[in-house]
């Protein structure tokens, strides 16, 4: 196995390479260094058999779409992504394979609700789920401590001891750890009950990445030629939100609801599927239609996509144009799905 760490810096890009095959898997490439990749790829004579983002990233913007572009290498996330030029949905205990070797799908959510680990050989890319000497924030949108704890404990800790931790990022210069290490020494995690470590996270006062807004949305969305478009933090977080079967019960009702699709017209015909009478409106496309709906400024709107993120962002963009009553249903077409409840393709 060829393994390497390409970017040199706080943010971390693995390098995973069948030496027989000469087939590569990028995993968490950023954007600006798209050039080093191809560049490197060509000079050890690797083919781009695939990328993957172990989470949907706040603070850089992912290399994944241009790559997937330039290289025709299937994007690879995991099936709570909201991201939607995702071609390779993976779930726990999937395998993805790089020529000759298996690379083992771990889904460990509490940093993002998408956040997976991939385990090769003697080693494990564990995102932002676990850090050297630390864990990722759970206090983003779709963050959960307790779930964090539980991927750690449940599921990276039952690795050996010696196997080799690597994560997204580090911020002290540190390159691997291992999981025994961690079991040991990690302050954050070495000694705490599930409960002691939830309060610790809590209580944690976390400063926001910057750029945030101007990196998270586009990460979370595929769009990025109007960052404008986005809405702020708060807006985002004064969304109301709506359960899956709050919504089926409003649809049956004597007055339903608008039902707005911001999905890509792939996405809507798709494995997913969408909700009868549902109209389309891909979320980059919404602004400009907005005023096709003005006659229900006043009544209720519900906005609908795969995993209840972009669909937030088209209800907040609604609200600010003056859409009174809008609401996003929570979970998207993935809860919609799991609860069975009916969809057309």
């Amino acid at each position: 196995m060829i393994f390497r760490e390409l970017n040199g810096g706080k943010c971390k890009t693995y390098l995973v390479a069948d030496e027989a095959t000469h087939k590569a898997l990028l995993v968490d490439p950023l954007r600006g260094n798209v050039p080093l990749y191809l560049a490197l790829l060509a000079y050890e004579g690797l083919h781009l058999d695939g990328i993957v983002d172990t989470h949907t990233h706040a603070d850089h913007p992912t290399a994944g779409f241009d790559l997937q572009r330039l290289t025709r290498a299937p994007l690879i996330m995991h099936t709570h992504s909201p991201v939607p030029r995702v071609d390779r949905h993976v779930n726990d205990g999937d395998t993805i394979q790089v020529g000759n070797l298996a690379v083992k799908v771990f889904h460990t959510p509490g940093h993002t609700p998408d956040s997976l680990s991939l385990y090769v050989e003697d080693r494990v890319m564990c995102g932002d789920v676990l850090l050297i000497g630390g864990t990722g924030r759970a206090d983003f949108a779709g963050g959960d401590a307790g779930a964090q704890y539980d991927s750690i404990s449940q599921k990276l800790f039952t690795l050996p001891d010696d196997t080799l931790v690597y994560p997204a990022h580090d911020y002290r210069g540190n390159t691997h750890t291992t999981i025994g290490e961690e079991k040991r020494h990690n302050p954050r995690l070495a000694g705490k009950t599930r409960q002691q470590y939830i309060d610790l996270m809590n209580s944690m006062n976390f400063p926001l990445p910057d750029n945030i807004q101007e990196v998270l949305q586009p990460n979370q969305s595929a769009i990025e030629d109007n960052p404008q478009m986005f809405p702020s933090l708060s807006a985002l977080n004064e969304v109301r939100q709506l359960a899956p079967e709050e919504i089926r019960t409003l649809l049956a009702s004597a007055h339903p609801p608008l039902l707005l699709d911001v999905r890509e017209a792939q996405e809507y015909y798709g494995e997913l599927g969408h909700i009868a009478g549902s109209v389309l409106v891909p979320l980059k496309d919404l602004p400009k239609r907005a005023e096709e709906f003005a006659a229900h400024k006043s009544a209720d709107i519900v906005v609908v996509c795969r995993a209840g993120v972009r669909s937030t962002t088209a209800s907040a963009i609604l609200t600010g144009l003056g859409f009174e009553r809008v609401f996003n249903m929570r979970d998207g077409m993935l809860g919609w799905n799991q609860r069975k409840l009916a969809t057309e393709k």
